[in-house]
């Protein structure tokens, strides 16, 4: 009979506080049964996976290393995850390499490892190397759908005759799982596209978006009235440009908001080709803040207090600190932070907010044809996608009653047009001199967390502003509807 570990019935109060969402809880009963018995590691992985969480990233890679110093059973898995701290959260992505490496040398095949490393390869402008790494995976497994998909969206098609297409068509047809299904049509919708058959491929970009609903059953669908209340009580939780005073006298980040797909990648392209600019990318700090310091957002608003705002934006620039040491000045790129303006003015008065913007038909059809996150369900539907965007344009339109000269709209299509005279109001709306490096962007060569990570590489071009013409057919109704943005 073999005897119980003593350690048990601890690790099973901890996991019953996770199932609870009781993270706090289940690292402290972790964290206590390790002191006593540190030669665990299934615990050590089982609390660094808490730790990552809750935030502490720090604390999670200790962890893990001590799960790996006491025999993980699965060490590529450990040396996995801790890459995915380094590269996602504290953008160190020199040893988030190191660890994937080390994965791909106890496992050659292990897949996880494999499409992170291809995937770090993307983001700093490797595409060969990414494809060499899609290929070796689908050399042992021609089912992974995932390095097929990602594969081809790196790639471009003459024709429709490309094989490529064949090879996604036979795919879709035998993948079982809707979220494969869906990754395949959206990248067969991208080469259909690039080749010019636009009816085939909105056919294929529509058949992509009903399999990511049928995948997404644990998300609630678009709710348009909700949206609609969520924007009034935005709009009623900050009435007024009343701030708190700031007392820190380094400068804000420059906050770079909108629309998703509407140019929010560019512009931070643009900036961080400024030798004083640092890209921070994607960073998810104020949407964190206003939904845990200010929960329930917007309406604790009315009882932030100076003190509160203060220490939060102490928090914020702390955080940055530690993410970007030798950053002087910082862009902040979350399209979503539309939604939070207020926020960001209650914590940096002299925060300077740059808006993208574009072709209203163009940016929904952008955000239709995109395989985005299931938190966001209005871009599975063109008709949702329309109304969100008319949300953001009524909530845009109130900040800019409060704070019209700290908000400086970035035209997409007029910069892809004439791209210096965007530059230069752009440049000196954040205080930055001109430098012709900015008109160079595309040999930037910092890593871009983004769909957009190839545009970006490339020299500017006019392709993408008044794409919607070659799917006009497609679009009566969402026309209808935006027809009195259009004309903007």
């Amino acid at each position: 009979m073999t005897r119980r570990h003593p350690a048990q019935p601890y690790i099973r109060q901890a996991e019953d506080f996770r199932l609870r969402g009781r993270l706090p809880e289940a690292a402290a009963v972790y964290a206590g049964l390790l002191t006593k018995w540190p030669d665990l590691p299934d615990s050590w992985y089982n609390l660094a996976l808490i730790q990552r969480q809750l935030g502490r990233f720090d604390e999670a890679l200790a962890s893990y290393r001590q799960a790996l110093d006491r025999g993980a059973s699965s060490p590529e898995e450990v040396h996995l995850n801790r890459g995915v701290i380094y590269s996602d959260h504290l953008r160190r992505d020199a040893e988030a390499e190191a660890e994937l490496e080390t994965a791909l040398k106890l496992n050659p095949n292990y897949v996880p490892a494999l499409l992170n490393l291809a995937n770090l390869r993307e983001q700093h402008g490797n595409k060969n190397a990414a494809l060499a790494l899609y290929e070796r995976i689908l050399t042992h497994d021609r089912r992974c759908h995932e390095a097929l998909a990602r594969f081809a969206s790196l790639r471009s098609a003459q024709s429709a005759q490309d094989p490529l297409v064949d090879d996604l068509r036979q795919a879709i047809s035998v993948a079982a799982a809707p979220d494969d299904k869906a990754s395949l049509g959206f990248a067969l919708g991208k080469i259909l596209n690039d080749c010019a058959a636009y009816d085939d491929a909105f056919e294929a970009f529509a058949a992509a978006n009903r399999c990511s609903r049928q995948s997404a059953v644990r998300m609630a669908p678009y709710d348009q009235r909700r949206h609609e209340r969520y924007i009034d009580d935005i709009m009623k939780a900050f009435p007024s440009s009343a701030q708190a005073r700031e007392t820190s006298t380094t400068e804000a980040p420059i906050f770079i908001c909108g629309m998703f797909r509407s140019g929010s990648t560019l512009v931070e392209q643009v900036l961080a080709s400024h030798p004083n600019v640092t890209s921070g990318g994607e960073l998810n700090l104020i949407p964190a803040l206003a939904h845990s310091d200010f929960a329930p957002f917007p309406a604790a608003m009315a009882q932030a207090s100076t003190a509160k705002l203060a220490n939060a934006a102490e928090r914020y620039r702390n955080r940055v600190a530690q993410m970007f040491p030798s950053a002087k000045r910082l862009t902040d790129k979350r399209p979503d932070n539309f939604l939070y303006v207020g926020l960001i003015k209650a914590l940096f008065p002299n925060a300077r907010i740059v808006n993208t913007v574009r072709n209203p038909l163009d940016n929904c059809l952008s955000v239709y044809f995109l395989h985005l996150d299931h938190g966001m369900p209005y871009a599975l539907d063109l008709m949702d996608t329309a109304h969100y965007y008319r949300q953001y344009r009524r909530l845009t339109t109130h900040w800019k009653s409060l704070f019209g000269p700290d908000i400086f709209d970035f035209d997409y299509d007029e910069f892809v047009r004439d791209p210096r005279p965007v530059a230069e109001r752009l440049l000196a709306f954040c205080g930055l001199e001109w430098d012709d490096a900015c008109l160079s962007f595309h040999r930037t060569k910092n890593p871009v967390r983004t769909e957009s990570v190839w545009q970006v590489r490339e020299p500017l071009y006019q392709r993408a502003s008044g794409r919607w013409h070659h799917y006009a057919k497609h679009l009566d109704q969402v026309r209808a509807y935006l027809a009195d943005l259009e004309a903007r």
